[in-house]
């Protein structure tokens, strides 16, 4: 795909002022983006507001602000198996984060459309995105998979797209936007939630990742630094607040990523938060 070069100055202040105004946790309402411009700045504020979230849910509401931009009002995502919890009272099944409507849901679970869902089969054999409406009409989707497509569109699901995020040992997860509307995303859409998604994804997974041995020991200066960079402040930031050059305070955070077998920043704060060595 071919991304036009932002050259107009002028153009793009009132793209990035435009989106600044709808793209808040506190945004009373929502607009598609129109323009190459839109796109692009919608995008860099996701990834900016992305990083600064250290919990699942927070990651989850950034997500959807996103989404909304492509009109998409539902998400679905289900974690990798390999996150599962033997403990937990659905099973052990792997932790889900949704907002599909709830009659949506409890009908899913009535009639066992979990165990027939379309979306989950066709991404086990896809590494690209897929529309809903490439499923429904391919010749082996069976009559019952169909039906769960036409029931969703009567809660309001009436057309979607899947990204597949396939993981090492053939572990695999989905995401899920949904529209209330028939027609289908276009190309540029589907290409930016394909990207979205997998951002979201190696968060997650960075949160989830804390399960079994020691939880490691960190300094109170390793917990000082690496707090800050969960609220989004760069290495020059965290030197200034905390009175201490930029040297040290990449000295810190090296052996926090170190302690927590990770090379991101943002991954070793979402586990260090998971784990309980700061505050979230």
């Amino acid at each position: 795909m071919e991304y036009r070069r932002i050259t107009d100055v002028t153009s793009t202040s009132r793209a990035i002022a435009r989106m600044s105004d709808q793209f808040s946790l506190d945004a009373p309402s929502y607009c598609e983006v129109t323009t190459d411009e839109e796109v692009a700045v919608a995008f860099d504020m996701f990834l900016s507001q992305l990083n600064g979230a250290i919990r699942i849910e927070q990651l989850f509401d950034r997500l959807f602000l996103f989404a909304r931009n492509f009109n998409c009002r539902w998400i679905a995502y289900g974690a990798p198996a390999q996150f599962q919890d033997p403990h937990r009272q659905n099973g052990g099944k792997p932790p889900i984060s949704l907002n599909y409507p709830s009659e949506w849901q409890e009908h899913c679970v009535e009639k066992g459309y979990d165990k027939i869902d379309p979306t989950v089969t066709t991404s086990r054999f896809h590494s690209a995105a897929f529309r809903w409406s490439e499923v429904y009409k391919d010749a082996s989707t069976t009559d019952s998979e169909r039906r769960v497509f036409d029931e969703a569109a009567k809660f309001g699901l009436r057309s979607g797209v899947t990204i597949p995020l396939h993981g090492p040992c053939g572990s695999f997860s989905t995401m899920n936007f949904a529209q209330t509307e028939t027609r289908d995303l276009e190309n540029i859409a589907v290409a930016y939630l394909q990207l979205a998604a997998l951002h979201f994804h190696l968060q997650v997974v960075g949160c989830l990742d804390v399960s079994g041995g020691d939880v490691p020991s960190l300094s109170a200066r390793e917990k000082e630094c690496i707090r800050w960079v969960a609220k989004g402040k760069s290495s020059w930031d965290i030197g200034v607040i905390l009175g201490i050059s930029q040297n040290t305070v990449n000295f810190h955070v090296k052996n926090v990523l170190r302690k927590l077998e990770t090379g991101s920043r943002t991954v070793a704060a979402l586990k260090a938060a998971r784990l309980g060595l700061i505050e979230p």
